[in-house]
C-alpha cells in the first residue's frame, strides 16, 4: 500500500513569512540604496546587509545611552562640586569666626596676666592645727 499523499488545495496556500523592518531599519537600508524583498527568506547578501543596518543602529543607541550616562555623570560631579563650594565657604566663615573670637580672648587673657603680675604678691598665713 502506498502512503496517502498530501497535496494542498490552490485555496490554501502556505502563508510566508514577512519581513518586519523597523522605520529606522528602513532608514538607513534607503541610505545604503538597498531595498529588501517584504518576504522571508533573504540571499546570503541580503541578510548580510540586514545585519550591517542593524548593527549601525545598536551602535548608535550604545552611544547615545553613553553620551546620556556621561551627561548624568557630569550633572552629579556639578552639583557635588556646588554643594562642596558652599560647604567651604560656610567653613571658611566659621574658621574667620573662631579666629576672632580667639584672638579677642587672647587679649583678654593677656590683659588678666598683666593685671595679676603687676599688683604685689599677697601674703597669707597658714596655720596647721
Amino acid at each position: 500500500p502506498r502512503p496517502p499523499q498530501f497535496t494542498p488545495r490552490p485555496s490554501q496556500s502556505i502563508p510566508v513569512p514577512q519581513l518586519r523592518l523597523t522605520e529606522e531599519e528602513k532608514r538607513l537600508l534607503a541610505q545604503e540604496g538597498v531595498t529588501l524583498p517584504g518576504d522571508l527568506p533573504l540571499t546570503q547578501a541580503e541578510e548580510r546587509l540586514l545585519k550591517k543596518v542593524r548593527r549601525k543602529i545598536r551602535n548608535k543607541q550604545s552611544a547615545q545611552d553613553s553620551r546620556r550616562r556621561k551627561k548624568e555623570y557630569l550633572d552629579g560631579l556639578e552639583s557635588r562640586a556646588a554643594a562642596c563650594s558652599a560647604l567651604n565657604q560656610e567653613l571658611r566663615k566659621k574658621v574667620q569666626e573662631l579666629e576672632k573670637s580667639n584672638g579677642s580672648l587672647l587679649r583678654q587673657l593677656q590683659a588678666l596676666i598683666k593685671e595679676t603680675s603687676t599688683k604685689p604678691a599677697q601674703t597669707g598665713t597658714c596655720v596647721l592645727v
